[in-house]
């Protein structure tokens, strides 16, 4: 699974997630591409996910590039842990993921094979998304 090598801080904050992606918002690698439509966390699992449903129906054929990477931690307290006591440790990384951010991008195979593969990847995933096409892009 996919985690940061070396952090600064163990613990951030939550934050806000507001507005659209600014950057990451068009297919700059492959020839199509898998959108977010909507705001979300994405889970390192669920990166895992998406990425081997899609190389296992392309069958180690084309290029699959991933976009994102889950550099923030999640953290989670013990249960039966009484309030104060300060924040919990970090228990999986996730990345945010604003609408427009193409996440999965992918080539070297036909129109149909990379649609069906995106396809199976976006059932992974826990937000809207929307398959995209170089050519339909320009």
């Amino acid at each position: 699974m996919l985690m940061p090598k070396k952090m600064t801080y163990r613990r951030h904050f939550k934050g806000r997630t507001r507005g659209v992606a600014g950057v990451m918002n068009e297919i700059t690698f492959g020839s199509h591409g898998l959108q977010a439509q909507e705001l979300g966390r994405i889970t390192s699992r669920q990166i895992e996910a998406s990425r081997q449903a899609m190389t296992r129906y392309v069958k180690r054929g084309g290029k699959i590039w991933i976009r994102i990477f889950p550099h923030l931690p999640v953290t989670k307290k013990p249960q039966d842990v009484k309030m104060g006591g300060g924040k919990g440790s970090p228990e999986y990384f996730c990345a945010r993921v604003y609408p427009g951010t193409v996440m999965f991008e992918i080539d070297g195979v036909t129109d149909e094979v990379a649609n069906e593969a995106l396809r199976l990847a976006a059932h992974k995933l826990p937000i809207k998304t929307k398959i995209l096409s170089k050519e339909l892009q320009l």
